[in-house]
Order: C-alpha cells, then structure tokens, then sequence
C-alpha cells in the first residue's frame, strides 16, 4: 500500500521542479531558489520522517515538513502577487493546501496518541 503523503511530497516536489525551472527561464533567480530549496524540503522531511527513530523524532521531522510547507506557501504567494512572474498553471496552491491538510492532520493525531501513552 502506498504512503499517501510520501506520494504527494513526491508529487509536488517535481511539480515545484517544474515551476522554478518556468521561473528560471524568465529570470527570476532568487525566488526560484528559495522556492526550490523549501518545496523540496518538505518532501525530504517526510521521508527522513518514514525511519524516525523513535515516536517524537517522528513527530519533529514532521513538523519540520509542516515548517518548509508554510515557507513554500509564502513564496508562492509571493509569486502569485508578483506581476511581473509566471502564473502557476500547474495548480501548486491548491495541491500545498492539500499536502498540508495531510501533514497536519498526521502532526496533531500524532502528539494525540503520543499523549494518551
């Protein structure tokens, strides 16, 4: 069975590849890169987070995830304000509000059933 939030930080990962190189083209260097580093980031986080070492290394990790989530939203934001960028055909918005409804839907069941141990 695959692990859904594995799949869809995969997904986005190669989804904000995608967008950066689009931003690349156009010359906007410095956002690409913060947005490239924190997109990426998220994916990372929650697959280090798959061999945690024990219950609250794995909720750290995630919550590092849901850290590079909310700075990935604040570029795209920036992005989105911007005039002078690309627009995101590729729906990066909504797909890192979805991404984000599973990672704090696993960060807060997770400190749930840590507590109740």
């Amino acid at each position: 069975m695959k692990n859904q939030v594995v799949e869809k930080s995969i997904e986005f990962a190669i989804d904000i590849i995608t967008y950066c190189e689009i931003l690349e083209s156009h010359k906007k260097f410095v956002i690409s890169n913060q947005l490239l580093k924190s997109g990426t980031s998220i994916g990372a986080n929650v697959h280090e987070a798959q061999n945690a070492e024990s219950k609250a290394d794995f909720i750290h990790k995630m919550k590092i995830a849901a850290k590079e989530l909310e700075e990935t939203k604040y570029w795209l934001v920036l992005c989105k304000r911007a005039k002078s960028y690309p627009n995101d055909e590729l729906g990066l918005s909504q797909k890192i509000h979805e991404l984000g409804l599973i990672i704090y839907k696993i960060v807060s069941s997770s400190i749930q059933s840590n507590k109740t141990k």
